[in-house]
């Protein structure tokens, strides 16, 4: 019974069948169902837009101004490496390890120490904030930091390099 099967399954001598046509599929309407989709979701998709924060500079004066700002009315951040931020209130020529105080941007310390300093300033409405990056600080905690400002409203600000003087304690003061 086996080989019957076998027999009827193999070619029994007559010619295959070779009457068939090609297949040939029309892709024209599924090209344009596409495009149609690509329209469609492009058209119904809403596009994210880019968060921008607004720096706020001032016009140009004609004339440049030589304003020194007393020490009392500016609070000065250095942002460093590794997340770590330093601050004093000083001179320049006043400045020593001792008066350069270290930070964080956890919680709201940053905000604190800007109001505090404010508060305390001989001249409240030209209190400025100075933020100077080192070399080896990070785009995000230059962005915290002006997030921060954002919070304690304050629209004087200064973004500036650090003077060879701050180099020289910020780099003592990183240094274990």
């Amino acid at each position: 019974m086996m080989e019957n099967l076998a027999q009827k399954q193999t070619n029994t001598g007559k010619k295959p069948m070779t009457n068939k046509r090609a297949i040939h599929i029309d892709m024209t309407p599924m090209v344009d169902l596409g495009f149609l989709l690509i329209t469609f979701f492009m058209l119904a998709t809403h596009f994210s837009k880019p968060n921008v924060m607004d720096l706020g500079l001032p016009a140009k004066s004609p004339a440049p101004t030589n304003t020194v700002i007393d020490f009392r009315n500016q609070i000065t951040f250095l942002i460093g490496k590794d997340n770590r931020i330093f601050y004093y209130q000083a001179e320049s020529k006043d400045l020593n390890r001792n008066i350069l105080k270290e930070t964080t941007f956890e919680g709201n310390r940053i905000p604190k120490i800007i109001s505090m300093a404010h508060k305390t300033a001989p001249n409240p409405e030209i209190f400025t904030v100075i933020i100077k990056p080192a070399d080896e600080s990070n785009y995000k905690n230059f962005v915290d930091m002006l997030d921060n400002l954002a919070i304690t409203k304050n629209e004087r600000y200064g973004i500036s390099d650090l003077k060879p003087i701050e180099k020289d304690i910020y780099m003592a003061a990183i240094t274990p």
